[in-house]
């Protein structure tokens, strides 16, 4: 885009029952190409082909915000005290239920919600909305726990395909059944899981045998590390290994009674988890963007 190309050699078909993650760096094109399946962008050259009358939903939790004077009832159900869902009508009340609100909360006004409540609002409208493709960017930042678990119980409910970006590495696991990592301009990887991705990551940090010596004025053309750049490549596998002890023991606290009987400490424990895995995450993937650079996989190769 803007003369700068973010994919090539991209293939891949969304049908019933696809939940895919996308990986990869910010700046990668994530964000890009859901807006390119979402017909928002038009591409530069390839083709996206559209089944006959196919619905994308792109669901943004803060694009459409409702009135604080509307009653939660109304924000559930516009239409009446029933939603059709999958071609079934449910009365409010178990609507409702559904997404972990009370009855007797119907004709409260929304204003007077939590944010998470609201959330799940946009949530439960999502649900309703006759989609094929779900396009979700980010979807769990500002979620509390209960949210992000009836998020992901819709999403694994819905019977069309998903496309995910989240930083939220539990609920990749969880939702996605193959990966897409952007990037990298010479090679397109899909991955069957978020383990087999990391594992690829992880095997790209082991030393590699001695490769035959390259022609001087072909390395002189490849772009080079700067010094911080070749400081911060050497200092990535030891934050690693770092982050990783601090994520077991962490992990290791959602055994201990003393925390899953603590909704607060148990939410505070999950958070630093979610925090770490991200950050371990974004750290492989600039370990192998540095890697690539150093070995000359640029646009100009």
């Amino acid at each position: 885009m803007g003369g700068n190309p973010l994919f090539r050699h991209l293939d891949f078909t969304l049908s019933p029952g696809t939940r895919m993650g996308l990986m990869g760096l910010n700046g990668s094109g994530k964000t890009t190409l859901l807006r390119l399946i979402a017909d928002e962008l038009a591409t530069d050259e390839g083709t996206i082909k559209r089944a006959d009358k196919l619905k994308v939903v792109y669901f943004d939790q803060h694009r459409a915000q409702l009135p604080d004077s509307i009653t939660l009832r109304d924000a559930l159900a516009p239409n009446g005290d029933y939603v059709i869902y999958r071609e079934k009508p449910i009365h409010v009340n178990g609507w409702c239920k559904r997404f972990l609100f009370s009855p007797d909360f119907l004709d409260l006004p929304i204003g007077k919600l939590s944010g998470g409540e609201r959330a799940r609002i946009a949530i439960a409208n999502l649900m309703l909305q006759p989609a094929d493709v779900l396009l979700l960017d980010e979807p769990t930042n500002d979620l509390d726990i209960p949210t992000l678990e009836i998020l992901e119980e819709s999403l694994l409910d819905f019977r069309g395909a998903v496309v995910l970006i989240t930083h939220d590495r539990y609920m990749l696991d969880r939702i996605c059944n193959i990966f897409l990592a952007l990037g990298n301009l010479d090679c397109t990887d899909m991955y069957a899981s978020y383990a087999q991705w990391e594992s690829t990551a992880k095997s790209a940090l082991a030393p590699k045998t001695p490769k035959k010596r390259k022609n001087p004025a072909e390395v002189s053309s490849r772009p080079k590390l700067s010094y911080q750049e070749k400081k911060e490549h050497k200092e990535i596998e030891e934050k690693i290994a770092k982050l990783e002890e601090e994520m077991r023991e962490l992990n290791h606290l959602l055994e201990d009674p003393l925390i899953t009987e603590n909704p607060a400490r148990l939410e505070e424990t999950c958070t630093a988890i979610a925090l770490g895995e991200t950050k371990i995450e974004q750290l492989y993937l600039r370990w192998l963007e540095l890697e690539q650079k150093s070995e000359g996989f640029s646009d100009g190769r």
